[in-house]
């Protein structure tokens, strides 16, 4: 018998006072309050306990840059074609300026049996649409595609924030020390760049890890052959040092932080690999997603890859769907949407459907939205201009409502006309799923507490199971 096995862990040393005593409980309680803070100091990716019982434990965060148009999309309106060339006040943007109204492109259907209607841009995803919590009422500040981005992915318009997921990273750790609490799948950059996945003030390790669709997503993984034991040595000779380091000079934020990126860096060496091989996959699931056996770069490609981060325990995956160059802004011509929705429709639909099967559904958050929407006006012959009045957005998986579709807009989709969620309100929902308390996940900074929603948020209720 090892060692180990013999002599009890500090933790079990106290549960063990549970057992022979009921003296002193709030004693006992503070002693394994102080134990658990020592383990998440020790490993500040540690698992971490939520708020409440959480009915999601990650997050796949889809984002379709640029500001997809909802009339053609998610939010029918028939009222829309039969006023198409009419003029009605409605310009582009927050403007004030009359432009004639522009119908849909595209007709709507309704989806599963709870009768969701989408368009035909999404006819995989409308078939989906049983197990979709869509919000129609969606609302931002900004009609900028920068400000906007930032807001939905950090709450802040102006300033930069922590984004949702190393706020996700920080409030629950991870329970895979071997890859990181926060992936990003993202072949460009979106409007805001890096910052849609920074860590800003929180410590560096809750940054999101950039990867890039390839032959080699994650560069330089790969351990050379014939290098364990000399890569062991030189890692435990830095570690010395590290810690070293640390106990002359105190506690330094930065540098332990550094110290735990450069572990985990090490770590994915072990899981890494494999968790981006999808050679093991059957062709029946590779065509599930739209994949082919050789295919390293689709967007079908990165929604397999989040399914298997998520098995492997990673706390929060982002797909980013198009970049400042090339993406949803369609403001000369709304049929450049087509090609954009036929690229992700069957692979996110695939997702939904793969996660179903395998039983991850009940606890996976899948989430889909864009920054802004689109106006009811015309902006220039065939487009539509920037609009942060009410776009859709949905949810789907752990604890949300499945089948409905939550909230509207007026008869031209051109304002919210009930139940508006505002970008900080979609937040405090996500993460009350989480079993976070979007008012108590806070970070002192700067003299003050910032959260994710800043002073604001509710949690939207109604679409709670």
């Amino acid at each position: 018998m090892t060692v180990p096995e013999i002599l009890p862990t500090r933790r079990a040393a106290i549960r063990s006072m549970v057992g022979g005593s009921l003296l002193f409980p709030g004693i006992v309680s503070q002693l394994l309050a102080a134990e658990e803070r020592r383990a998440i100091d020790a490993d500040p990716l540690a698992p971490k306990k939520p708020h409440f019982a959480p009915k999601a434990k990650r997050v796949i965060f889809l984002f379709s840059t640029g500001g997809v148009s909802q009339m053609d999309t998610f939010d029918p309106k028939p009222k829309l074609f039969a006023a198409d060339g009419k003029t009605l006040g409605v310009g582009g943007g927050l403007s004030l300026e009359k432009r004639p109204l522009l119908k849909p492109r595209w007709a709507f259907k309704p989806g599963g049996t709870c009768g969701t209607q989408v368009s035909d841009l999404f006819p995989h995803i409308r078939e989906r649409m049983d197990d979709v919590c869509l919000i129609r009422s969606m609302s931002t500040d900004n009609n900028e595609h920068f400000q906007a981005t930032l807001a939905i992915h950090t709450g802040s318009f102006f300033a930069a924030r922590p984004s949702i997921g190393s706020w996700v990273s920080y409030g629950l750790g991870t329970v895979n020390q071997n890859l990181p609490s926060f992936v990003v799948i993202a072949p460009q950059l979106p409007y805001a760049g890096t910052q849609v996945f920074a860590n800003d003030f929180l410590p560096a390790y809750h940054q999101g890890t950039r990867v890039l669709p390839g032959k080699e997503p994650v560069p330089n993984v790969k351990r050379q052959p014939g290098t364990d034991a000399l890569q062991e040595l030189e890692l435990g000779f830095a570690d010395a040092l590290n810690k070293s380091h640390l106990k002359t000079h105190g506690h330094d934020g930065d540098m332990a932080a550094r110290i735990r990126s450069f572990e985990t860096a090490f770590k994915m060496q072990f899981e890494a690999p494999e968790a981006f091989d999808l050679s093991k996959e059957t062709d029946a699931t590779l065509d599930l997603y739209g994949v082919k056996r050789a295919d390293t770069e689709s967007f079908g490609w990165q929604c397999l890859i989040a399914r298997r981060l998520a098995e492997r325990g990673v706390r929060f995956i982002e797909l980013i769907d198009g970049s400042s160059a090339k993406n949803w802004d369609s403001h000369s011509d709304m049929g450049e949407h087509e090609p954009l929705a036929k690229k992700i429709d069957r692979p996110i639909a695939g997702l939904l459907t793969d996660l179903k099967r395998l039983g991850m559904l009940d606890d996976t958050l899948v989430v889909w939205t864009t920054e802004f929407g689109r106006t009811p006006g015309q902006d220039g012959t065939k487009g539509r201009g920037h609009h942060p009045a009410c776009f859709s957005s949905w949810i789907a998986g752990g604890g949300i409502k499945p089948g409905i579709a939550y909230g509207a807009t007026d008869d031209i989709a051109a304002a919210v006309a009930e139940k508006k969620v505002h970008v900080h309100d979609f937040h405090a929902t996500l993460l009350h799923l989480l079993g976070l308390d979007h008012e108590k996940l806070t970070y002192r900074h700067a003299g003050r507490d910032f959260r994710l929603t800043d002073v604001h948020g509710n949690v939207v209720k109604d679409i709670l199971k």
